[in-house]
């Protein structure tokens, strides 16, 4: 029987992003942050981030997997660095969940909204088509993507009741 390479598990924490390729599997937890999933469909290459506000003000001196906006373009960089074509990603959104709806029941546009819309527009702007989402809602979603095959494994959870 031939064998096969292992498994590389990468976990995002927030902030963090990874681009790999086939046999690579990533993982993360999600609530208010979201994560962006770029997927090539022929090449088995993708990346997934975990962002947690939608951009930053002020300056930059280098770009930060914090922020939406900035994690794009460290993903396009890596994606052009791997001799593919960006257009031929498939994106899909995760996470933007409420994470505290008694405290906030009056907040409309939460932070996860905000970041979930900063996805949404991000993929447009760069020529994107969404493939799916699952984004919004009460509580944390643990989130894995299988590079070999563009699998997503998705759970969502409430958030933890608060101690009386």
């Amino acid at each position: 029987m031939p064998n096969r390479p292992s498994i590389a598990e990468v976990y995002l924490r927030p902030g963090d992003y990874h681009f790999g390729g086939p046999y690579t599997r990533i993982r993360t937890l999600l609530g208010s942050c979201v994560s962006l999933v770029l997927w090539h469909p022929r090449a088995h290459l993708g990346g997934m981030s975990h962002f947690m506000l939608p951009a930053r003000s002020g300056s930059r001196a280098h770009p930060d997997g914090r922020y939406g906006d900035e994690v794009m373009s460290l993903l396009r960089e890596e994606i052009d660095a791997s001799g593919t074509r960006f257009s031929e990603y498939q994106a899909r959104i995760f996470g933007g969940g409420h994470m505290f709806p008694a405290l906030l029941a009056s907040k409309r546009n939460h932070i996860g909204l905000q970041n979930v819309e900063m996805a949404r527009e991000l993929i447009s702007k760069h020529g994107l088509v969404c493939h799916g989402e699952h984004v919004g809602g009460i509580g944390h979603r643990n989130l894995i993507f299988d590079i070999w095959n563009g699998q997503i494994a998705l759970k969502q959870s409430p958030p933890a009741m608060p101690p009386r």
